[in-house]
């Protein structure tokens, strides 16, 4: 299981053949993996430590009822392409795209000691790539740049990833860590990334002056401490 597989040029040819080729979650990962999974393994889900990130477009819905389908077509696909190659670059998986926001996982199935310090890099990446690119999207849109910002949260511990459903199977993570970074990023400002203590006891490396700040999350009784990084 950890052999390597060729996913690209010449020598990949043989294997794409028998349907092993990238996958659209990762690239840098291929179709044998899911096979893995579920072959190899014998197993529907496991259980992992893991950091998930949630990223939303804000701002979205308004501009999807006041705009063409083209427009806010175009300007989705860019979100998507800025925030999947900073995942990407980072060994995330980029595992759903919902509407207006993107959720990765990090440490499946590219297992990386510093996971929560990737997902923070790669949060930082999808700010930075996208203020460099949101000035051509507002101009067509007639709108001002800060009108296109977008909110990240990010929670790390362990969670259930697996194929979840019956008459339809999902490959996805579930758990609390799941619902905290969705939470988190749901109270991130535009330009914002929001994480847990749990990740800022993981990569505090990285926001040594972050100071946190206490939040009441939708769904959880106690506020959540939460670090701006």
């Amino acid at each position: 299981m950890h052999l390597p597989v060729p996913i690209r040029g010449v020598i990949s040819a043989p294997f794409r053949a028998f349907g092993v080729r990238p996958r659209r979650m990762n690239p840098n990962t291929c179709t044998i993996c899911e096979l893995m999974f579920t072959k190899v393994m014998h197993a529907r889900k496991i259980t992992i430590d893991a950091t998930v990130m949630f990223a939303d477009l804000r701002g979205y819905t308004n501009l999807s009822q006041s705009r063409s389908a083209e427009a806010v077509s175009s300007l989705l696909d860019a979100f998507y392409d800025e925030s999947a190659n900073a995942i990407w670059q980072h060994d995330g998986l980029l595992n759903k795209t919902i509407g207006d926001a993107v959720m990765a996982v990090f440490n499946f199935p590219l297992q990386r000691a510093d996971h929560a310090r990737n997902a923070l890099l790669a949060a930082r990446e999808i700010q930075k790539s996208w203020r460099e690119r949101r000035d051509s999207l507002a101009g067509t849109l007639g709108l001002t740049a800060g009108e296109l910002g977008i909110g990240i949260g990010i929670h790390a511990g362990e969670l259930s990833f697996g194929e979840f459903g019956r008459s339809h199977r999902d490959l996805t993570a579930i758990g609390t860590v799941v619902n905290t970074a969705s939470r988190a990023q749901s109270v991130a400002e535009p330009d914002q990334i929001l994480v847990t203590q749990s990740v800022y006891q993981r990569a505090r490396t990285e926001m040594p002056d972050s100071e946190p700040k206490a939040f009441q999350l939708k769904g959880f009784d106690a506020p959540i401490e939460l670090y701006p990084a």
